[in-house]
């Protein structure tokens, strides 16, 4: 029997009724609205060590970034999570810390949840928002520049480190883990940026594959001639012997923002990063034709979607 990975099995149930966005847009009381959901379980989710207040704000920073891809901000939150029978008091409390701090943090009110027993720690969240302006992952144009928001190849990194023991200097371990464990989403710059953009789509699956899904809902080829990342991580990849183009294509977990921009727009998104303090790659352009390719004049291969998925 085939296995399925996690996308045919998104595929299959969501059938020709859904659309293949992370955020939902609807229609309520004569006003659009926004929903999406992430999930996320000890065991797949979830390294060795990790402190439960990270985790617990990470899994709402990650359907945060998903908003911001839209350009949306989010307003209310309902969370469930599951939790073992052995859970102590003050696991709990270093729970809630978290979730209390991430609604702090992008201004979100909890409105409540559901609490259930299991094996493991799982949790649920759900976000709402009111949409006035969005961006689709479908919309780019040939001639437009791909981009993105910060560099890619540190979590990646900081698994390696953590799992695998890789060898690095202790700034750059403090970094990586850092930019893991307490990621930022790129909330108020993506609600800005979406007055400019023709397409947009989070990271948190992993640089490969946000590429390649922004090429088949675009029926585009994209060709990249940049990788974003900085020299420790080159340096990171070098020192252990290990690929660069898997840490910075097939990582995941960097809720950055991977977009693409008419060429007559981009001096204006500079203009706004630099206000934000943010970093813009330029890593390519959207072609006729279809997949995702790379050339920088001295290598060239197909980027395969190998980021993260479930089931595979």
């Amino acid at each position: 029997m085939k296995k399925l990975n996690e996308k045919e099995i998104i595929k299959i149930i969501n059938s020709k009724h859904v659309s293949s966005e992370d955020v939902e847009i609807f229609n309520l009381a004569n006003k659009q609205c926004a929903v999406c959901v992430d999930t996320l379980v000890e065991s797949t989710d979830i390294p060795k060590g990790s402190k439960l207040s990270d985790i617990s704000r990470k899994s709402i920073v990650s359907s945060v970034s998903d908003f911001a891809a839209k350009g949306i901000i989010p307003k209310f939150c309902i969370i469930s999570v599951t939790l073992p029978k052995t859970i102590s008091k003050k696991q709990v409390q270093e729970l809630s810390k978290g979730f209390s701090k991430a609604c702090k943090e992008f201004k979100i009110q909890l409105l409540g949840g559901d609490t259930n027993q299991g094996t493991e720690i799982s949790i649920h969240v759900v976000l709402f928002g009111n949409v006035k302006k969005y961006t689709k992952r479908k919309g780019a144009k040939i001639g437009d520049v791909i981009c993105t928001t910060g560099a890619f190849g540190y979590t990646a990194a900081a698994l390696d480190i953590i799992l695998k023991k890789k060898k690095s200097s202790k700034a750059f371990s403090a970094k990586s883990k850092n930019l893991f464990f307490r990621p930022k989403a790129r909330l108020e710059f993506g609600h800005k940026l979406t007055n400019y953009t023709s397409s947009s789509i989070d990271s948190s699956d992993g640089l490969s594959s946000c590429l390649n899904e922004l090429s088949n809902q675009n029926k585009k080829k994209f060709l990249i001639t940049k990788i974003p990342t900085n020299k420790d991580v080159i340096e990171f990849s070098n020192k252990n012997n290990t690929s660069l183009n898997r840490l910075v294509f097939d990582g995941g977990e960097e809720f950055e923002l991977v977009f693409t921009v008419m060429p007559e727009n981009l001096k204006k998104i500079h203009a706004l990063a630099k206000k934000n303090k943010i970093s813009i790659f330029e890593i390519g352009y959207v072609y006729k034709g279809k997949g995702v390719f790379f050339d920088d004049g001295n290598s060239s291969f197909k980027i395969e979607d190998n980021g993260w998925q479930h089931f595979r």
